[in-house]
């Protein structure tokens, strides 16, 4: 930080459309002088001046050589943060997102005159929150349900034996593929020896199913359209696979008796197994159906409320989608957007269309929640700190005191407030049975993830 004599001076600040708004921030001209100076002395070594040795030409010198603003550039790249927190302390508004700098001049007094323009928090005007009503349905879990379940486990622990007859399905097969269009091959359409389960669904639709009939070593041909949604350079297009099968293999299924069950559970007998299965695809069902009357109640307060947000926000949020995908892939942060939008098969405008709807819902979430903590009065308690720092240590053993020391306490205080605010929603809602027809057509799989609460 560049001190002078004197204080920033914060002026026109002027609110505009969209939640937007712009100020000035003028840096005295003590301060100004302060910060070309630093660059003098940080770049000084760099600069050849006839008659002095390296390093020691003084900064008039320089100026005459090479202009009198010449170390102007970085000194006013070095004040703006600087500036700019100034301005937002004073403003009278609460700044979101990233700044940007519209201008930037200095006057015949040698000040420093930045004009920023920056989101402004949006107001939130309320609809109803409370009371609101929302299905709440529980599948019942049939015998088919079970069966499915322990078929489903037979076929993990199945055994493969080679078979010399063509490809049908549920067969494993290695084979080796090259994908062409229009005649040429494409990057990542080839491999060798590559392992598939054919009917599992592993490849773009029809692929597999034309792999069915074929016979181990001969060539084949398999011809298939790209998806839409797909990487930009094959998304729609035709292409056609040149495929030999080398191995087919049958699966072979455990027998379904005690011994099995003794083999993939704790349990000593498949009555016991399946039981516990039951047992475990009610509660999930429960979950669900919790899950799913949650994402209701919070579409419905989201549908009530009304506020414009501004572009700047929903930006950061997606970026924040995307550095998160990235930790969860084991990728740095020091990785570039751009490089880890490529890394996906992306362009920035695929992945923007991708992931905006869920960016700009998660933002208005973000925001409802914030106002119904202003509304009701949320705080979080020394007793709420306690709980979540005891979830820490449950969650990272030896590790939570050095996960403690890199949270921001801000940040925890607004996610626990949030989580009452959320609660509170959720709490005061109204379970209702699903109608006749909605009932029929409701379908066994899990519901979507409801938005973060």
């Amino acid at each position: 930080m560049i001190r002078g004599g004197n204080p920033m001076n914060i002026q026109n600040i002027e609110k505009k459309e969209k939640n937007m708004a712009t100020f000035e921030v003028k840096v005295p001209a003590d301060v100004f002088d302060n910060a070309v100076n630093e660059v003098y002395k940080k770049n000084k070594s760099q600069l050849y001046v006839a008659g002095f040795r390296k390093g020691k030409a003084p900064r008039a010198v320089i100026e005459g050589m090479y202009g009198k603003d010449v170390f102007y550039p970085e000194a006013i790249e070095t004040l703006a943060q600087e500036a700019f927190e100034a301005g937002r302390a004073e403003c009278g508004f609460e700044c979101v997102g990233a700044p940007s700098l519209l201008d930037q001049q200095i006057n015949d007094d040698k000040e420093l005159i930045y004009t920023f323009e920056v989101a402004v928090y949006p107001e939130v005007v309320l609809g109803q929150y409370k009371g609101l009503e929302g299905v709440y349905s529980v599948t019942e879990v049939t015998d088919e349900d079970v069966d499915k379940e322990l078929a489903d486990e037979r076929k993990r622990n199945a055994r493969y034996e080679d078979v010399d007859r063509p490809v049908q399905k549920g067969d494993s097969i290695v084979f080796d593929f090259e994908g062409f269009v229009d005649g040429v091959p494409f990057e990542g359409g080839k491999a060798e020896n590559y392992s598939l389960e054919v009917g599992s669904g592993a490849f773009i639709p029809g692929f597999e199913d034309q792999l069915v009939g074929m016979e181990a070593e001969k060539d084949g041909e398999v011809h298939v359209t790209f998806p839409e949604q797909y990487a930009e350079n094959l998304a729609g297009k035709d292409a056609t696979f040149k495929v030999k099968i080398h191995a087919i293999r049958e699966p072979q299924l455990p027998e379904l008796d005690d011994e099995f069950a003794k083999d993939v559970s704790e349990f000593d007998t498949l009555d016991e197994y399946k039981a516990d299965i039951r047992k475990n695809l009610t509660e999930s069902r429960a979950a669900d159906a919790e899950r799913n009357f949650k994402t209701e109640i919070m579409n419905k307060a989201l549908d009530n409320m009304s506020v414009t947000i501004p572009e700047s926000m929903i930006a950061e949020k997606t970026d924040e989608f995307l550095r998160n995908y990235a930790d969860s892939l084991g990728i740095g942060r020091n990785v570039s957007r751009a490089d880890l939008i490529k890394g996906l098969g992306m362009t920035e405008e695929s992945f923007t269309a991708m992931m905006r709807p869920g960016a700009e819902r998660q933002v208005q979430a973000d925001l409802l929640l914030d106002a119904v903590v202003k509304a009701e009065d949320l705080h979080a308690s020394d007793e709420d700190k306690e709980k979540f720092y005891k979830q820490l240590e449950e969650d990272y053993g030896e590790n939570a005191e050095k996960v403690k020391g890199m949270i921001d306490e801000h940040l925890m205080m607004q996610d626990i407030e949030r989580r009452k605010a959320a609660d509170l929603i959720y709490e005061s809602a109204v379970k209702t049975e699903p109608k006749a027809e909605e009932a029929a057509e409701a379908p066994a799989e899990a519901p979507a993830e409801e938005n973060k609460d």
